[in-house]
């Protein structure tokens, strides 16, 4: 082995702190690299895969009744590669417990065969048996929620009758990967599931003998997407049709590449934060070693070695760092990926989702680490290869010593010797201290976005549950019913207060630019629905015009003012220009809003509703239940409590691992640079403190000189960090935006104040383990001249 090469290992030794801390930062960058990049890939592959294997459609259109004779017309659309029809409905589910009653949604199948398109995987059981009438396949999720098994029998209310089905199977849809009942936002697998029935069962239930109430088509490569969808409006708009709709407005699908989307958003920003800090540690250890090594440089020149190999010699500390830390990084990843893909598995029915390591990830994330790293260190190493030996074999010339800006300020005298010390010191390496401090400041930021996650999330609820939706329960109708059905509402059990809605599709446009979306019609003297801007201060509902979301109005190029074209798809199917009263800022998906009377006038179907809002006497609740199951036109009862425990028993899980994740990452990096400057300043000033020790100083005020020095950088670093994580921060909601949801920018002092003891706590440990080094020195081999 030579010479030079052992002295590599005895200084990796020696150092192997500092080593360490610049390991775990690497590690955590390519950590997050793996686990988050490769948890994207692991979705994105399941998705394509799932869909392939169903043959997942790309347009729906949804109608109110058309005959089976129509389908082949819509086969030989141009553009259009394979169409399919069915029936589907919702039903009450009549479980034989209290709470709110379950609901069914009824998919057909076809009488022989399987589905054309949207084809289902049956998990557990087997497929439905031609000419069996009762037999039933339940969604997976469902299944599981409430204990059925195949074999079981579920009994469902029909058009006011019950009836009993027997469990045949279990199964998931590409359609429903995640499954949210009408009026939800969430996911409530206890009470609500995907019922899929031969056509046998739901065409004479339904009045749907030889037609159909939904299409759906896969499109050739060469499609118009626009023209088909055009043209499937017009053939379907003598038979009731809804407005057909793309791929990605299927509410499963939007919802799952929301996610991913985000994903993709912070497994390109996080990455990048931890490699640019091992790149700074890298320098600013190399940096100091190599000033410290002064003499050995010139011992090593003197003997013959190059400067190649002498450059060669340090940038192996680089090297050793990002191997350990890529090989902690590798094996944390794919564990930290499957405990994400575990997560994600329990919000979408994804058949063949599992973590996948791609050879090609992990070597993007290394040779990134790897040059990045010596990227960082060619700036240091390259002193020692230019350091010419004569020149190497002085002490390098200390400081030059002038009056700091704060004794110039005469503020110095505010300060006793030990600070006057720390400031000098400081001030005498401007540039290392600010990057020290900017070190610790990216630590900083990505706590605040850590934190930022829960003040966004808490704001979005108790603005959704706590001030717009006032209501105790919501009804869908099945279909649209007179307004007086509110007085009949109002003698059920337990119910104190009834308000109507009328919920129209339609079709906004704005030059060239569309947008389908259900206007809600509400009751301007209404109480329980409310509209409320992002201020929290309620927006009055107009008599005429309409209200929209800023996301619709962005994605229109509309403002308030503005006329925009509104195409009623159901009823009469008017087309009128409407006046745009007002954008409001809110966060959950695309909303207009106008007054009940002004869309009944729209519309010309004067008292007419989709629904109710009911305000309930809580300690009767069970009995309105049990009265609501009888109810054929009810098909759907949502609770926003229900939602807002959905929630949190769905969703707060995955925020709270998110977070967890980055707050250690974030540890991680505060502690490598504190720890680091504080070891390298030891290194640097040992002859110093040593000297101090022997003129009489306690160990305890040479430590505070030592470490009131990366004290002092926190101290500044934490405001930097601020300012950095409300940048990022912001960029973090304008990125993440999509149609379902948009996080709002919110940032709650606690989380600065979190962040900054989190930081503290972090430094106070940095402390602790170099002041326990700082008390074994040797104070006799300190001093020693080294020759």
């Amino acid at each position: 082995m030579l010479a030079i090469n052992r002295k590599l290992f005895r200084e990796l030794w020696h150092l192997k702190g500092q080593v360490i801390s610049i390991a775990l930062v690497v590690a955590s960058g390519i950590m997050s690299v793996v686990t988050m990049v490769g948890s994207y890939d692991s979705l994105v592959s399941a998705q394509q895969q799932y869909y392939s294997e169903t043959r997942f459609a790309e347009v729906w259109a949804p109608l109110v009744r058309a005959p089976l004779g129509l389908l082949p017309k819509i086969e030989a659309i141009a553009g259009v590669d394979a169409a399919d029809s069915r029936v589907t409905f919702l039903a009450t589910l009549d479980l034989d417990d209290s709470g709110i009653p379950a609901q069914g949604r009824f998919i057909s199948l076809p009488e022989v065969g399987r589905p054309t398109l949207n084809d289902i995987i049956v998990r557990q059981g087997r497929y439905v048996v031609p000419g069996a009438p009762d037999e039933v396949i339940i969604s997976e999720n469902f299944a599981a929620a409430r204990g059925f098994i195949p074999g079981d029998t579920i009994r469902v209310i029909i058009n006011g009758r019950a009836r009993d089905l027997d469990i045949v199977g279990t199964a998931i849809s590409a359609e429903h990967s995640y499954a949210v009942p009408p009026g939800s936002l969430y996911p409530e697998d206890d009470r609500y599931g995907i019922l899929w029935a031969s056509r046998e069962i739901l065409g004479p239930a339904f009045n749907m003998d030889g037609a159909f109430n939904e299409v759906f088509v896969t499109l050739t490569p060469d499609a118009n997407e626009d023209a088909v969808i055009e043209t499937i409006d017009n053939l379907l708009e003598p038979y009731g049709g809804l407005g057909a709709y793309p791929r990605e407005n299927q509410a499963s699908h939007q919802i799952l590449q929301a996610e991913l989307d985000s994903n993709r958003v912070t497994g390109a920003v996080i990455p990048v934060i931890f490699l640019g800090v091992a790149v700074f540690l890298l320098y600013l250890v190399l940096g100091r070693l190599i000033s410290t090594q002064r003499g050995e440089i010139a011992v090593l020149k003197a003997f013959g070695y190059t400067d190649r190999e002498v450059g060669a010699h340090f940038l192996m500390f680089a090297v050793v760092a990002v191997l350990i830390g890529g090989t902690i990084g590798a094996v944390g990843g794919v564990y930290l990926g499957d405990g994400y893909i575990a997560m994600y598995d329990q919000y979408f029915d994804l058949p063949d989702l599992r973590y996948q390591l791609t050879p090609s990830l992990l070597v993007f994330a290394f040779i990134a680490c790897v040059v990045g790293a010596i990227g960082g260190a060619m700036a240091a190493v390259r002193r020692a290869i230019l350091l010419p030996p004569a020149e190497a074999m002085r002490p390098e010339a200390p400081a030059r010593f002038e009056p700091g800006i704060f004794e110039k300020l005469g503020l110095g005298r505010l300060l006793g010797p030990n600070g006057r010390m720390i400031l000098r010191n400081i001030e005498r390496k401007p540039v290392q201290g600010f990057f020290s401090s900017l070190g610790v400041a990216m630590s900083v930021a990505i706590l605040t976005i850590g934190f930022f996650m829960f003040d966004s999330i808490n704001f979005m609820m108790d603005l959704q549950f706590r001030l717009i939706q006032r209501e105790d329960l919501t009804l869908t109708f099945r279909e649209i019913l007179p307004d007086k059905v509110a007085h009949d509402l109002k003698h059920l059990q337990g119910v104190n207060r009834v308000e109507t809605y009328r919920y129209l599709p339609a079709r906004f446009r704005f030059g060239h630019r569309d947008q389908e979306i259900a206007i809600q019609g509400m009751e301007i003297t209404g109480r329980m629905r409310r509209i409320i801007n992002a201020d929290g201060n309620e927006v009055p509902i107009p008599s005429t015009g309409v209200i929209l979301s800023s996301l619709l109005a962005d994605r229109l190029e509309v403002e308030s003012g503005d006329e925009v074209i509104v195409e009623i798809l159901e009823g009469k199917r008017k087309t009128t220009s409407v006046n745009v009263s007002g954008v409001i800022e809110d966060f959950l998906g695309l909303s207009a809003y106008m007054s009940r009377d002004a869309l009944w006038e729209l519309s010309e179907e004067p008292n007419v509703v989709s629904g109710a809002y009911l305000a309930v006497d809580g300690d009767r609740l069970d009995e309105l239940f049990r009265e609501l199951k009888e109810v054929p036109a009810v098909t759907g009862v949502a609770s926003p409590d229900t939602m807002l425990e959905s929630f949190e028993e769905q969703l707060a899980e995955g925020i709270l691992i998110a977070a967890g994740f980055l707050l250690g990452f974030a540890g991680v990096i505060a502690v490598g640079v504190i720890y680091n400057s504080a070891r390298i300043s030891l290194s640097e000033r040992g002859r110093e403190l040593a000297s101090l020790r022997v003129m009489g100083f306690h160990r305890r005020e040479v430590a505070i000189l030592l470490l009131g020095e990366q004290a002092v950088t926190t101290l500044f670093a934490i405001p930097l960090g601020w300012a950095i994580g409300y940048v990022l921060c912001y960029a973090v909601t304008q990125g993440m935006q999509t149609d379902i949801y948009r996080i709002p920018f919110i940032a709650e002092p606690r989380t600065y104040i979190l962040s900054a003891i989190l930081i503290c706590v972090a430094a106070v440990a940095s402390g602790w383990a170099v002041r326990r080094r700082l008390d074994k020195f040797e104070l006799v081999e300190v001093l020693k001249t080294r020759e």
